[in-house]
């Protein structure tokens, strides 16, 4: 079915394909408040019939990709360069290398910290250790 480009008069069959923004708040447990901010980034675009705003499956997507990608340290402008990329015509292989580039940037900064939180981890495993050692001691001397 042809989406009305003025978003207006959704039919009911449509619209049994569309999410409200109530529903995507309660499905990735963020606030109406965060998806209208993403909406006025530019990274979502919902159909609108009069004051309501419907999200396509589209839309349903990105805004998981948006969570993850936070989730992954990427900005909004990170987050909207790569939708921009998806999004122009295949076959551009300048885009493709660029967003490979930033890929890889970024699995290389999520590697250095994961290679810190085991590091901190241990640390700390060793910390409990030297507590209940010292408590277990504590407890023997009295």
């Amino acid at each position: 079915m042809p989406v009305n480009t003025d978003k207006t008069d959704i039919s009911s069959t449509y619209k049994r394909k569309l999410y409200s923004i109530s529903d995507l708040s309660k499905e990735f447990d963020v606030t109406t408040r965060a998806i209208r901010f993403y909406e006025d980034a530019g990274l979502l675009s919902p159909l609108r019939e009069g004051r309501s705003r419907y999200y396509t499956v589209r839309d349903r997507t990105r805004l998981k990709l948006i969570l993850r990608g936070k989730r992954l340290g990427f900005s909004l402008n990170e987050i909207g360069e790569m939708f921009r990329l998806y999004d122009a015509e295949p076959g551009e292989v300048a885009q493709l290398n660029h967003i490979l580039d930033k890929i890889n940037e970024k699995m290389h900064l999520l590697e250095r910290q994961l290679e810190d939180v085991q590091i901190v981890m241990q640390e700390l495993q060793e910390f409990r250790q030297q507590c209940r050692e010292r408590l277990e001691q504590m407890i023997a001397d009295t």
